[in-house]
């Protein structure tokens, strides 16, 4: 009989350890500084790729989930910070989606604008509101294939209630894909 290979998908320790779980992030800001955080911590411990994520309920201003990319540790493309953030909040609420019946809204914070892959999962994931801090030029200019995203993939969104919000603290975002790079990180859709 063939053993079939199983996936598990766990965020690195220190997410337990750098991130205050138990504070109230008000402001864009403070929330922002999360998914940069994760992004910082993922790329200094090399844990994973330049981006990380963080999902809040947008009524009480707690953290639900963080998510870090983890492509190469893990070797699954899928493994983007956001589809990371959207699996931890769903797995921590009990609900494939974060815009069900009684579930309060949830917004997503990205160290980087979403790429086509992620900006594809904001639809599926539920939340109502997405806010990033470095862009796509960004991420572009460090070799990083980010897809085919349109104006149109935006108004799509926005039509279904979905907002956008970008560069919030934008040179804090770019200084840690920079570092990546600086380092020599892996470009692992380039």
């Amino acid at each position: 009989m063939t053993t079939l290979p199983e996936i598990r998908i766990a965020l690195p320790s220190w997410a337990s350890e750098v991130i205050d779980w138990d504070r109230k992030y008000e402001s864009d800001e403070d929330r922002m500084r999360v998914a940069i955080t994760c992004a910082r911590e993922n790329v200094l411990r090399d844990t994973g790729g330049p981006f990380g994520a963080a999902i809040f309920d947008a009524d009480t201003s707690r953290l639900v989930a963080v998510g870090v990319n983890l492509v190469v540790p893990l070797n699954n493309s899928s493994l983007h910070a956001e589809i990371v953030a959207f699996m931890m909040a769903q797995a921590a609420l009990g609900t494939y989606t974060l815009a069900g019946d009684g579930v309060a809204p949830h917004e997503l914070y990205t160290s980087c604008e979403p790429c086509a892959m992620c900006l594809g999962g904001v639809l599926w994931s539920g939340v109502r509101r997405v806010v990033w801090s470095a862009t796509r030029d960004d991420a572009n200019r460090i070799a990083f294939d980010e897809g085919p995203v349109f104006a149109a993939s935006y108004d799509y969104l926005r039509a279904r209630g979905i907002t956008f919000d970008g560069g919030v603290l934008h040179a804090e975002g770019k200084a840690v894909l920079e570092l990546y790079a600086g380092r020599g990180g892996t470009i692992y859709n380039a």
